[in-house]
């Protein structure tokens, strides 16, 4: 069986960073810094790509080997998410799901039938296959790892984001301004179901792991998931507040530590509104394909931890370094590696001192 390295100390020393950093007195960016050695046999991103009639406790198998195959550094820790696709409570909900892995992996989501935005219904259903399996993969995973891996809640989506895949993007552009009362009424539906099956991953998952984490490696001691609504990019600020605001707001009085995925510049329109949501303790901003990487978003970073948020972002050491040199790492989250640029201990230790020596904030806490 496959060992996955990563001591109870190294996890309180994560926990208890983590926990400062939530708190806003960790004066040092949090840094998920990790390397992966070489594994022989292919694994799917996506677990829709894995038969359904695979046992699960086979999929964890291929994972655990994975897992061990990681090397932690600063505040990283063994964590694995599980990817059924971008908002399967589309599926949960009866959507066709549609998983392929070649050329590359996607899963992409359909109505199983026609309908217009007033006639959808939307229900829970125990027995749903893909809910069934979503449930199945992640309870025989936290029964293998318990509290050593940080088992994350599936990407349940956004509310906008699944009334599209049962209408169509083009189809939800027209409904908000033909039918706003039934978008709203629709929305507000599927928040509630989203809750629902938050609660029911979360029974299964936090009683034996350590805490909560999502889609992203961001770790919580209670409640965590990276928000979001990718709809959003096609819609104005006005139309956010009416449509996507009220959604955000009960997930976030729901968690207890909500943060938000800004993806791309079309969303910065609505930054103001975000920042406005008290509950909202973070934001991560992911700039697209084809823009500028995220350290060079300056302004961008600074007004979101000047509005008093936290902020992820996934970038490179130099990177990691930029953002430090100009604006301090207090409040920061870098993700970094995965590849295996810091299979060697003394390069990863190397950097996070390099990092620490050039932090312009007060405390030049080393990791």
């Amino acid at each position: 069986m496959a060992h996955i390295h990563f001591p109870d100390a190294d996890w309180e020393r994560v926990q208890r960073d983590t926990i400062d950093w939530w708190a806003g007195e960790l004066q040092r960016p949090l840094v998920y810094l990790d390397a992966t050695e070489p594994l022989s046999e292919r694994l799917y991103g996506k677990l829709s790509n894995y038969p359904l009639e695979m046992p699960a406790e086979q999929v964890v198998d291929r994972y655990e080997r994975y897992l061990s195959h990681k090397h932690y550094y600063a505040d990283a820790f063994p964590w694995w998410w599980m990817d059924f696709g971008p908002g399967i409570v589309a599926g949960f909900l009866g959507a066709d799901v549609h998983s392929v892995s070649e050329p590359s992996e996607t899963v992409w989501f359909s109505p199983p039938r026609e309908a217009e935005v007033a006639d959808l219904e939307f229900a829970y259903d125990p027995d749903n296959a893909w809910w069934q399996r979503v449930k199945a993969i992640t309870a025989a995973a936290v029964e293998r790892f318990g509290a050593t891996v940080a088992v994350s809640h599936t990407d349940l989506g956004g509310n906008l984001d699944l009334l599209a895949s049962f209408r169509g993007t083009q189809k939800l552009l027209f409904d908000v301004l033909d039918y706003p009362e039934e978008v709203e009424r629709q929305a507000a539906r599927l928040t509630q179901l989203w809750l629902r099956y938050y609660d029911e991953l979360d029974a299964i998952i936090r009683p034996a792991c350590r805490g909560t984490s999502c889609w992203t490696p961001l770790w919580s001691p209670g409640t965590t998931y990276m928000l979001q609504c990718d709809f959003s990019y096609m819609i104005s600020p006005a139309m956010f507040e009416r449509f996507v605001l009220p959604d955000l707001v009960a997930c976030c009085d729901h968690l207890d530590h909500g943060f938000y995925h800004l993806d791309g510049p079309g969303e910065i329109p609505h930054l103001d509104l975000l920042l406005s949501i008290p509950r909202l303790r973070g934001i991560q901003w992911i700039p697209g394909d084809g823009n500028p990487l995220p350290h060079e978003w300056l302004d961008l970073l600074k007004r979101i931890r000047d509005g008093g948020k936290l902020c992820q972002i996934f970038t490179t050491p130099e990177g990691a370094r930029h953002v430090v040199r100009n604006l301090g790492g207090q409040g920061f989250l870098f993700v970094i590696g995965g590849g295996r640029e810091f299979v060697d201990p003394a390069r990863a230790e190397g950097f996070l001192a390099t990092l620490a020596r050039e932090d312009v904030s007060l405390n030049k806490k080393q990791f």
